[in-house]
């Protein structure tokens, strides 16, 4: 089980070894070139700007509404946990789609209205896009992290004579710096490699750019683009792993005395409500009145098709299904061996979520375009970049399923004259089975979403639902896109439902 686990983790990383491979093809002193021409200059500044700016706001909006929800006595507060949560199922571009589409003086408040709207775009309306829809994981992390800790250490901070707010600094701070560490690396992640948000807004970033010079053909410009986002991508890792810490806090859930909002609840309450109104029923909204109304140009290319629908599912159907078989000596072995080479393993298969869709698909268009012409924009190489992009995500869940199955079930199976072979299929399997579909279950949602790698790989004339939003996006033909965004919205409300599921049993 190691060789295949050893295999498996040695096909995930591949990509960037071809991309790698096309570096070294640049001329150094052409390669310096572009690396330190003012254009490339400013694409890193507006990335790294993007990210530390969404990951900042992120831990403003995200660290009060956890307090809100644990810390106080906020009325509704079931209610308006899931409000909180729920931007989490939206992806950006498509919450991007809708406000470039409802602001702006041609935007759909101003035909309503008839008066100028300000429009909402550029480097302002991506921070605000992307955190609106990011500031979940921050949230989520640290509510999780409040909820487990120990409450009577601020009582106690509290007689010591320490204000609320010295008492939030230097007790509970300290207890949920990990939590809100981990939630901010994602938001990091999320921010750094989001593709279709900053190409919606009109700003360049690495992710933008590299599209677009793979788009022109300029596959030298792009490949270096990607190595300088894999190093800031590197750099954030190993911030993130100085700055979290030990992830393990408080677990005795004392419970302590609650701050009393007073009239302060009224305006907590509204904020979660304004928050419910622009994240989730704006695009809601702005997509389904579309629906109502008819094309001002026809375009028969972009109508809705369930074709399109199907595409999607039977790709992300395939994806999922790989990954969960992948995923199981990898997740197993991580979870039961100590050995460093197993976890190292395991290690490696997280790269491809680390490194944005759009170099996974680069690196695969040059592989199967200069190697394997004959795989070159079909179904499996799109696959393959799927399972690379999203392995982890059912990794995680069969090693957490794995760690939960008792040792000594295996070990009494095993002095019944049960091979290890019989006794893993036998026995272990079926315990770790409802981790390995949680795992499929997250794949095959997240895969329905992933916009980059589908667009620089997508089979010939086989359209799926987040290609037909970004082909009405960039014709302007806004109304076409709404029965895939709906369907995407809905779908990801599912994996909602999944991750909800998952946190109640342990296994996510």
């Amino acid at each position: 089980m190691t060789i295949l686990s050893g295999t498996i983790a040695v096909l995930v990383a591949s990509p960037l070894f071809w991309l790698s491979l096309r570096v070294l093809e640049v001329n150094p002193a052409e390669a310096v070139e572009m690396v330190t021409a003012q254009r490339n200059i400013d694409i890193l500044l507006n990335s790294i700007g993007l990210m530390a700016a969404v990951t900042a706001f992120s831990m403003l909006l995200g660290i009060p509404l956890a307090v809100l929800v644990t810390r106080t006595d906020l009325p509704f507060k079931r209610p308006l946990t899931i409000i909180a949560a729920l931007p989490l199922v939206i992806p950006s571009y498509i919450g991007a789609f809708a406000f470039v589409s409802t602001f702006g003086p041609h935007g759909e408040i101003s035909s309503i209205a008839g008066i100028p709207i300000p429009e909402i775009s550029g480097y302002a309306g991506a921070i605000l896009i992307i955190t609106l829809y990011t500031y979940p994981y921050v949230f989520l992390t640290a509510r999780a992290a409040l909820l487990s800790m120990d409450e009577s250490m601020i009582d106690a901070a509290r007689t010591l004579n320490a204000t609320r707010l010295g008492a939030f600094r230097r007790v509970t701070l300290p207890q949920i710096k990990p939590a809100v560490a981990a939630g901010s690396l994602l938001v990091a992640l999320y921010a750094i490699s989001d593709f279709g948000t900053p190409a919606f807004m009109g700003i360049e970033v690495f992710t933008s750019a590299i599209y677009r010079q793979w788009d022109v053909g300029s596959i030298e410009y792009a490949a270096l683009l990607s190595l300088q986002l894999i190093g800031v991508v590197a750099v954030v890792l190993l911030l993130e792993s100085k700055i979290g810490g030990d992830e393990k806090t408080g677990q005795s859930q004392t419970k302590g005395s609650k701050i009393q909002l007073g009239r302060w609840r009224y305006i907590a309450v509204g904020l979660f409500g304004l928050i419910g109104i622009v994240a989730i029923a704006l695009p809601v909204i702005i997509f389904g009145s579309w629906l109502l109304q008819d094309p001002a140009q026809e375009v028969p290319s972009l109508e809705f098709q369930l074709e399109f629908a199907f595409n999607s599912v039977y790709l992300a159907g395939i994806t999922a299904l790989l990954a969960a078989i992948l995923s199981i000596p990898v997740g197993y072995l991580s979870a039961r061996s100590d050995r460093s080479l197993d976890q190292l393993f395991e290690r490696i298969t997280y790269v491809g979520f680390a490194v944005p869709g759009v170099i996974i698909g680069l690196a695969l268009v040059f592989f199967s375009a200069n190697y394997v012409s004959w795989l070159y924009r079909t179904v499996p190489v799109l696959v393959f970049a799927y399972v690379v992009r999203f392995l982890p995500q059912a990794v995680g869940t069969t090693r957490s399923a794995s760690l939960q199955v008792d040792q000594q079930l295996t070990e009494a199976a095993q002095t019944l004259n049960a091979g290890r072979w019989r006794t893993f299929r036998e026995v272990t399997l079926p315990l770790i089975m409802p981790g390995v579909v949680a795992g499929a279950a997250l794949v095959f949602l997240t895969t329905m979403k992933e916009l980059p790698a589908t667009l620089m790989l997508q089979p010939f004339g086989m359209e799926t639902l987040v290609t037909i939003i970004w082909a009405a996006e960039q014709t302007l033909h806004y109304q076409y896109a709404a029965i895939p965004a709906l369907a995407l919205i809905i779908i990801s409300g599912i994996s909602m439902v999944v991750m909800l599921r998952g946190e109640n049993t342990g296994l996510i």
